[in-house]
């Protein structure tokens, strides 16, 4: 057990109220401030992308013993269902043995996460609005304006885990040598909706991740505990097929029946959902370092925004908590020490996910309806069944491993290479799962 410390976290989402979890059962005095009213209080605003808890986020629960309650709000998803235009729905398992990522709306596991922890003692005060913190006292400043009068509120620590337009990280920003940088995608999204059968059950299959690739846009479905499916169009914001372009219900249905035949029947409130729905953006951010002194510190999205096509913003703020649960244990009292190395032990990894979760926005919305790229998952899949420890996919050593990011990339692009020549291979169609097929890769890995 720590020496208890008075610490305060800014931002009670998902992060947010399982870090304060943390801390409080280490025995600090825990408070949690946000701008926004209660969650469990208020409407979800409809621009919701549903989370897919992996490995990494199960880990963070389960360490705490959290775990078997939020799987009773998840949904397994083994694999993803692909709807193309004029063709068969096809399949793509994700790992091995049933290994699945999980579906579970944002709103209902922040209300949750919310509830846990003040059952756990933390306090919360919603509706208060931090503008600044000075850093070297760790004391917030909060006020109804931001031009104040401000109140102050002194604390041991503060940790900003206010989501990716911080107003913690804004006042570290203002030091010298502080490095960041933002990056905003040309497309942005919008949650739509397919609403349960009458008698409850989903309208598709729900143990799937549900994707209609059209390569510069996409759709996706993710499915809810009442047999609803959260869906989220990604589209160019400009353009011709973009959201700029979709100005009326005339075009917005021939759109849908053009590129979505499939959906016609399944989404009845698509004109209302895509014109109450507000158009949402997609960013990158990076910054270091994340921490000032023994004093304050970033964590989650507020140090590592990152766009959501591989599903880990979540699981990689989860992971925050756990590396710095385990520096906490390592060294104690010592929080200068525990803030440098949490710091330089996340900060390549959160890097390293930025970059795969870009790139997996091109194999969902294109490559998922390459037969190439088809084929080549299933020489991976049957090249890593065969030799379990010389080959994991990528995407399995992302979501159902603990390894580093850092490291599931730099394989990841040698992997990259190796399929990209065994692809070359003469009649590679045909001898897909042959011993030349296997022998080629075996020679390659030892290069």
């Amino acid at each position: 057990m720590q020496t208890p410390l008075k610490i305060a976290v800014v931002g009670s989402g998902l992060v947010g109220s399982l870090l304060a979890i943390y801390l409080k059962r280490a025995g600090h005095t825990v408070h949690v401030y946000d701008r926004s009213q209660d969650i469990r209080t208020v409407q979800f605003s409809g621009r919701s992308i549903n989370l897919a808890m992996s490995h990494r986020g199960w880990k963070a629960l389960d360490d705490i013993g959290l775990g078997d309650e939020i799987r009773e709000i998840a949904i397994p998803m083994d694999k993803r269902a692909i709807h193309l235009v004029g063709e068969p729905l096809a399949y793509q398992y994700y790992g091995k043995d049933g290994e699945s990522i999980y579906s579970i709306s944002r709103g209902l596991l922040n209300r949750k996460m919310v509830t846990l922890a003040e059952e756990e003692g933390v306090e919360f005060f919603f509706g208060v609005r931090i503008w600044d913190v000075d850093l070297a006292t760790a004391t917030l400043l909060k006020g109804e304006t931001e031009r104040g009068p401000w109140e102050e509120l002194k604390y041991d620590i503060v940790f900003g885990a206010d989501g990716a337009f911080s107003r913690i990280r804004h006042r570290m920003q203002r030091q010298s040598m502080f490095n960041y940088s933002q990056e905003f995608l040309s497309l942005g999204y919008k949650e739509l909706n397919i609403p349960a059968n009458e008698d409850g059950t989903h309208k598709l299959d729900k143990n799937s991740l549900h994707i209609w690739p059209r390569k510069e846009f996409m759709l996706i479905a993710l499915p809810n505990l009442d047999g609803s499916f959260t869906c989220t169009l990604f589209m160019p914001f400009e353009g011709e097929n973009s959201f700029e372009s979709l100005k009326d219900k005339e075009t917005l249905e021939a759109f849908f029946a053009k590129h979505f035949p499939s959906t016609i029947d399944v989404i009845p409130k698509l004109v209302e959902d895509f014109f109450k729905n507000p158009t949402s953006t997609l960013v990158t951010m990076k910054c270091y370092p994340w921490t000032y002194n023994d004093k304050v510190a970033l964590i989650g999205d507020a140090c590592h925004a990152i766009v959501p096509f591989y599903g880990h913003g979540m699981n990689a703020g989860f992971e925050d908590i756990t590396v710095l649960n385990s520096f906490i244990n390592q060294y104690g009292n010592d929080w200068l020490t525990i803030f440098k190395e949490y710091e330089k032990s996340r900060k390549p990894n959160a890097d390293a996910i930025a970059e795969l979760s870009y790139r997996n926005f091109m194999e969902m919305s294109s490559k998922t309806a390459d037969a190439d790229f088809l084929l080549q998952k299933k020489i991976e899949k049957h090249f890593s069944e065969k030799y379990p420890d010389k080959w994991l996919p990528l995407y399995s050593r992302v979501t159902f491993s603990y390894s580093p990011y850092s490291e599931a990339l730099a394989i990841g692009d040698r992997q990259k290479a190796i399929m990209d020549e065994v692809m070359k291979m003469e009649n590679i169609e045909a001898i897909w799962d042959t011993v030349e097929v296997e022998q080629k890769i075996l020679q390659l890995l030892e290069v």
